[in-house]
């Protein structure tokens, strides 16, 4: 009987060992895929007028000698933050504005954040402005409301390429319907590969975009223009119905 018991104390341990590394071993899995998913569809994209890839383009007067591959390194050191636990909440919001993602290259963050301490985030400004890193208003919000549950989320954006007004590369417009559809395969490809328990739109476009492709999400107020409060509410709601 005590060797018995013994045997079943083994297989109880194991079989906890075993809970605990399997969504280990899935989350590094999946971290490396989406890797590949951006680096085979996103840095090699070809760049329609009016955008800017953050992680393949430098404007000369904007941006420092190396800021594509920081960009990408900043977003390598974003998608590694998931590697212990794949996160269950999904938010996915617009665009990246022209003094948040598109300097830092992670959605809704600036590079000022980046550089910062403490971040939950680590990562290297990219312009070459004399004035110090870029920040930006929405990215400060978003974080001030989503730092206590990180990494229990993931954020993109519905667009990664920064639209922009012609000839005015720090200007911001909206995607326009067809921007949105060019990367709907991209946005299903990755949200398959987190797999979320819920979804997320930050925003109308953001959930018009989600929409496209037959993605079931919950809306909440961008943090923009005056959203911070509903942002807030509707992101404190949906984060204590899950539990979070």
């Amino acid at each position: 009987m005590q060797a018995g018991a013994l045997v079943n104390g083994q297989v109880a341990l194991l079989l906890r060992a075993c809970e605990h590394a399997l969504p280990q071993t899935y989350a590094r899995v999946n971290v490396q895929r989406l890797w590949s998913l951006f680096e085979e569809e996103l840095f090699p994209a070809r760049v329609p007028e009016r955008q800017f890839n953050p992680y393949a383009e430098r404007h000369a007067e904007l941006d420092c000698p190396n800021a594509p591959a920081l960009r990408r390194a900043n977003l390598r050191s974003y998608l590694d933050a998931y590697a212990g636990k794949p996160p269950p909440l999904l938010l996915v919001a617009e665009a990246p504005g022209p003094w948040g993602c598109r300097f830092s290259g992670v959605p809704l963050t600036s590079e000022a954040q980046l550089a910062s301490a403490p971040f939950p985030l680590d990562g290297r400004p990219t312009s070459s402005t004399p004035n110090g890193p870029y920040r930006e208003q929405s990215a400060t919000i978003f974080w001030r409301v989503m730092r206590p549950d990180f990494p229990q989320f993931f954020v993109w954006n519905s667009v990664p390429l920064h639209p922009h007004e012609a000839n005015e590369p720090l200007s911001i417009r909206n995607p326009t319907r067809a921007e949105v559809r060019a990367w709907g395969s991209f946005l299903g490809k990755m949200r398959a590969l987190l797999s979320p328990e819920r979804t997320v739109a930050v925003g109308r476009k953001a959930e018009r975009a989600l929409g496209e492709i037959g993605a079931a999400c919950t809306y909440v107020r961008h943090p923009s223009q005056g959203g911070a409060r509903k942002f807030e509410d509707g992101m404190r709601a949906i984060l204590g119905e899950m539990g979070l």
